[in-house]
C-alpha cells in the first residue's frame, strides 16, 4: 500500500475546506504554485484526479476517500496530543491551525446546549471546527468523510459509524405580543395559521410546517415564509413582529418570561430527537466530544 505525504494530504483538504487554491495556500502559508505541485504530485501517486475544478470546487471519489484518511489522521495526532498533555500538563499543547477536528452541528443547538458542552474541550486546545447545518442534514456531512461526527435526527448508524440518543428538543410556536393580539386573538389554530407569515432558517427548514400538521392533525400546508439564516435571528425578527416561528423553547424561554413574546400553542410543543453519530475507531478525542455532548444533552434535553 502507498505511503501518502502528509503535506500533500493536509493540502488537498485545504484546497477542499478552504474552497479554492489561493485561500488554501494563505491558510498554509506556501505560495500557489506549491499547492497546485503538491495536488498534482499526489494525483500522479493515487492515478486519478482529486478535485473537480468547479465552482465550487469539490472532490472526486478518490478525492472524498483521501479526505476521510487525512482527517483519521488528524485525530490519530489529536490523540497524541491530548496524551502528551496528560503527560506534559504544562505544555502548550493544540493542534496546528490547518489539522481541525471537524464536526456538524445543527444550528439550534449551536445557540442552546451545545457550545457549552464543548467548552472545555476547546479550553483543553482542541482544535475544533463546528459546521452548522439542518439537523436533518448534517449526516450528510459525516457520511462523506468531511466531518468525524456529526449531531443530527437520523436513528440509524451510518455504515462504519456508532450512534448514542442524545434526547429530544422540544419546539415551541411564538409570536410577538402585539401581533398575537392583532392576527391571532385565539391563539394559533388549524383554521388561522395561513394568515401570518413564518420566519424559517432556511429553504431546508420543516419545522413551521412540521408543527402545524403535527399539531393539528392535517396531512399537508403550505406556509408564507420569510427567511432568517440564524436561530437567535429568527427570535429577533419574532420579536420585532416579523411573523410567527417554531423555535426551540430553551431559546425562546427568557424572552417568553419576559413578555417579549408569547406561546400561540399552551401545551403544544413538537419535540426533535437527536442523535450523536461519530466514526466508529478507538480514539480518545471521539470518546471526550461524545461525553461532552451526551452529558449536557442529559441536563438541556428532554429523554
Amino acid at each position: 500500500m502507498s505511503t501518502y505525504d502528509p503535506a500533500a494530504l493536509e493540502c488537498l483538504a485545504a484546497i477542499v475546506e478552504e474552497g479554492g487554491f489561493e485561500r488554501a495556500a494563505q491558510r498554509l502559508n506556501v505560495t500557489q504554485s506549491a499547492v497546485s505541485q503538491r495536488l498534482r504530485a499526489l494525483e500522479a501517486q493515487v492515478g486519478s484526479v482529486l478535485i473537480v475544478r468547479s465552482r465550487p470546487l469539490r472532490p472526486t471519489s478518490a478525492g472524498q476517500l483521501l479526505l476521510k484518511h487525512t482527517k483519521q489522521l488528524r485525530l490519530l495526532r489529536a490523540d497524541l496530543e491530548r496524551d502528551l498533555q496528560d503527560l506534559m500538563p504544562s505544555g502548550r499543547g493544540g493542534g496546528r491551525e490547518e489539522e481541525r477536528i471537524a464536526i456538524a452541528i445543527n444550528a439550534d443547538s449551536i445557540a442552546t446546549w451545545a457550545v457549552d458542552a464543548l467548552g472545555d474541550l476547546v479550553r483543553q486546545r482542541l482544535p475544533l471546527e463546528i459546521i452548522a447545518d439542518d439537523q436533518d442534514f448534517t449526516q450528510e456531512w459525516l457520511r462523506s468523510g468531511q466531518v468525524m461526527g456529526c449531531v443530527t435526527t437520523l436513528k440509524s448508524a451510518l455504515r462504519g459509524c456508532r450512534m448514542v440518543p442524545l434526547g429530544a428538543m422540544q419546539y415551541v410556536a411564538v409570536a410577538a405580543p402585539e401581533l398575537a393580539r392583532r392576527q391571532l386573538p385565539q391563539g394559533l389554530t388549524a383554521h388561522n395559521f395561513r394568515d401570518v407569515p413564518f420566519v424559517s432558517f432556511n429553504r431546508k427548514d420543516d419545522m413551521q410546517a412540521e408543527f402545524v400538521t403535527r399539531t393539528f392533525g392535517l396531512k399537508r400546508v403550505s406556509l408564507s415564509r420569510v427567511f432568517v439564516p440564524s436561530s437567535e435571528g429568527q427570535v429577533r425578527a419574532v420579536a420585532a413582529g416579523w411573523g410567527v416561528s417554531v423555535v426551540p423553547e430553551l431559546l425562546a424561554r427568557p424572552w417568553l418570561q419576559q413578555g417579549r413574546l408569547v406561546d400561540l400553542a399552551p401545551g403544544h410543543t413538537l419535540p426533535i430527537q437527536l442523535y450523536w453519530h461519530s466514526w466508529n475507531l478507538e480514539s480518545e478525542v471521539l470518546d471526550a466530544l461524545a461525553d461532552a455532548l451526551t452529558s449536557a444533552a442529559a441536563q438541556y434535553l428532554s429523554a
